[in-house]
């Protein structure tokens, strides 16, 4: 039977695997990397940096494929989500099916946790549902870019006795405005934190969080907002991506 292993490898910084993750990148045959363009290859670059550093008991491989884009624009978003999550699938099944012998074990590496914001999971059930591949799979939790994030500002998630809400830029950017007492805001492309109506709101904002290119700012939305919106304009820029993550915490 092929094994697949789903192992989170953190929110970018190679100090964050943990000991779990050690043992399971050990066992690796073949390392499937979804190549997301040139753009963001240092994400790539770092997959390869975490083997180096942390397999010593096994002989390994990579194989890339060109990983599906979502279509942007003025679409539907969970039907674009659908389809993404469809083409990554076929690619998936394509790796598994042409890429693993018998008794091989492939690991998929996601950034952050398997379970938080990603597809990884969703789309491996999907393919032994549709009965066209074989495996078993098994889970490996990394730290998240939430977790990182309050370790970086020295802040608690939570207060004591009050509420957490984890959303998107999306929902924040419509309207949705949670009434929990921290909310942690991911995936956000429209600087939705500018619908908080209450400038005395805090802020904890982070990018890049754990490389060499982290950024953070933090005091009350009022007085921060700007200085967040134009950052985080320039970093994307420069870089030609950014992966941001923040609390609100209300006053």
């Amino acid at each position: 039977m092929k094994q697949l292993l789903v192992i989170g490898i953190g929110a970018g910084n190679p100090d964050y695997i943990t000991l779990q993750a050690v043992k399971a990148l050990n066992r690796v045959d073949v390392f499937f990397l979804m190549d997301k363009g040139e753009s963001k290859h240092q994400l790539i670059d770092l997959r390869h940096e975490i083997c180096e550093r942390y397999i010593t008991e096994q002989t390994y491989r990579f194989v890339e494929a060109p990983s599906p884009a979502r279509e942007r624009g003025e679409v539907d978003y969970r039907a674009s989500v659908e389809a993404l999550n469809l083409a990554k699938q076929l690619t998936f099944e394509r790796l598994i099916n042409e890429h693993m012998a018998d008794g091989e074990c492939a690991g998929f590496l996601v950034w952050g946790d398997p379970a938080l914001y990603d597809s990884t999971i969703r789309i491996l059930q999907a393919i032994l549902a549709s009965g066209r591949c074989e495996f078993e799979f098994t889970v490996i939790p990394g730290i998240t870019s939430v977790q990182a994030l309050c370790a970086q500002h020295k802040v608690p998630l939570n207060r004591i006795g009050q509420s957490i809400e984890i959303t998107t830029g999306r929902r924040l950017a419509a309207g949705q405005v949670s009434e929990a007492d921290s909310l942690v805001v991911m995936l956000d492309a429209q600087d939705a934190y500018h619908q908080v109506a209450d400038p005395q709101t805090e802020i904890y904002w982070g990018a890049y969080l754990g490389t060499p290119d982290e950024l953070l700012i933090s005091g009350k939305l009022g007085d921060v907002a700007p200085e967040i919106e134009r950052v985080r304009k320039a970093a994307r820029e420069a870089n030609g991506w950014i992966m941001d993550t923040y609390l609100l915490r209300k006053p």
